[in-house]
């Protein structure tokens, strides 16, 4: 199983970039899947998650800014970051719950990070 990220940036204060993260290999189900973020010398926290029936849940520091949405067809979970702010500057990260095949317990994955800049 893998997750493999895409769609980090260079913006500017107030704009907006989509990031996408895709799920392969052999699984049974797809539970939670989420995105987090992580800045030098801080923990990794969340952003938004959403459930494999389409509930989200967001950071406050998100909340009408940022949009999660998933595609199970495609194994896919994406955000929409709109009004971008240079705090949101980060190395973002998906995550997800699966169930492999052939493994008999759920386990968290985690993508390779994609790199989000804001600049003032």
């Amino acid at each position: 199983v893998q997750l493999q990220a895409s769609g980090g940036g260079l913006v500017q204060d107030g704009g907006s970039l989509r990031l996408s993260c895709a799920a392969s290999g052999n699984m049974l189900r797809i539970n939670v899947m989420g995105w987090y973020r992580q800045t030098p010398g801080k923990q990794r926290e969340l952003v938004a998650d959403i459930t494999s029936g389409g509930n989200a849940n967001y950071a406050d520091f998100v909340k009408g800014r940022f949009t999660i949405s998933r595609d199970n067809a495609k194994r896919t979970v994406y955000v929409q970051m709109n009004n971008l702010e240079p705090s949101d500057t980060a190395v973002y990260y998906c995550k997800a719950n699966i169930k492999p095949a052939l493994v008999y317990a759920d386990a968290d994955y985690w993508g390779q990070g994609t790199q989000v800049t804001v600049s003032s």
